[in-house]
């Protein structure tokens, strides 16, 4: 079986641990970064047995690095939006057949076939610089929907607001993903009646509006909307899968991701379920790159397996990653 067909046929957690022992193997061995970290770490690739053992690299490395197997050459480059000062995140694809794979398998987990849904995108940032991730995903979602309003709304809200109507006047399944501060300004303006939309709120203020906690954020556009839960996207440039959310901020990914969390003072320690830390990604789809991330995310995972996002910390509280990252 071709590696990519284990990954997206993960069923067990024996599955991916065996699926996972094979990801690692080979980058520690064709990723020169990845490789480089686990040197300095003292690390023996023939030590590791369970996946909970591997050692997960600083996303800062995707800022200074080009984090790509040895040998490979990009297909395309996601990049992160920026504030000013900021050094963008750079994401080297050398095959966008596992990003495709990766979101269309899990899109259609989580919300059924895309063919069937229309797919609205309130996303005036991203469309307005190059190199997202989302936008791609975002593109590819509409052009396999079914449905002729499917498309995206700049700043024309009206516009949006005649579609939904028109949408739920029909009893189309529609899906919006909105960037946050975007869903805010079109709340604000008008306001919908549409209980069955779901409203993919995908992050981002940016420094467009002042920032607000989950729950008054969600209850705006919940009424805004008309709709009883608000979904979210668990997603970045970094990686090539997402977790997503139906409600109350709990997220669960598909088979081939998975959230580990570690203790803030030492980031090479994992520490038990339902106790808060930093997160630990693993993306098993993240083949050619690297699929084992220390994130800046701040999260608390569940035993159900189901996590949530608390926040984010900056550079100076990560512990004992400053010599690998310079």
């Amino acid at each position: 079986m071709e590696i990519a067909d284990q990954i997206f046929n993960i069923k067990t957690e024996e599955e991916f641990n065996s699926a996972a022992l094979s990801v690692f193997k080979h980058q520690a061995n064709h990723n020169p970064i990845y490789r480089e970290f686990l040197q300095i770490l003292g690390k023996e690739v023939g030590s590791i047995e369970n996946y909970r053992q591997i050692p997960f690299m600083p996303i800062q490395f995707f800022k200074t690095r080009e984090v790509m197997e040895e040998q490979k050459e990009a297909e395309i480059v996601f990049s992160s939006s920026r504030t000013t000062g900021m050094v963008t995140s750079q994401h080297l694809v050398a095959d966008l057949n596992w990003y495709e794979r990766s979101f269309r398998l899990a899109f259609e987990e989580f919300y059924g076939d895309v063919g069937e849904i229309a797919v609205l995108a309130l996303l005036p940032n991203y469309l307005e610089r190059s190199g997202s991730s989302l936008i791609y995903m975002v593109d590819d979602l509409i052009k396999h929907s079914d449905k002729e309003e499917s498309g995206y709304f700049l700043y024309n809200h009206q516009d949006l607001k005649n579609t939904l109507e028109a949408l739920k006047r029909k009893e189309s399944k529609t899906i919006l993903f909105g960037v946050t501060y975007a869903l805010l300004d079109f709340v604000e303006e008008f306001k919908v009646d549409f209980p069955e939309l779901i409203v993919m709120e995908t992050g981002g203020m940016k420094g467009k509006r002042k920032e607000m906690i989950r729950e008054e954020l969600h209850a705006i556009l919940s009424t805004g909307f008309g709709v009883s839960k608000i979904h979210s996207e668990y997603g970045m440039t970094e990686l090539l899968s997402q977790g997503y959310s139906n409600g109350d901020g709990l997220f669960k990914t598909p088979a081939w991701m998975k959230i580990l969390i570690r203790d803030t003072n030492d980031p090479l320690t994992l520490i038990e379920d339902k106790k808060t830390g930093a997160i630990n990604v693993i993306d098993l789809a993240n083949y050619h790159s690297c699929s084992f991330i220390a994130t800046q995310d701040l999260g608390k995972y569940h035993p159900d397996g189901s996590f949530e996002i608390l926040g984010r910390f900056d550079n100076s509280d990560i512990r004992g990653c400053n010599l690998l990252v310079q």
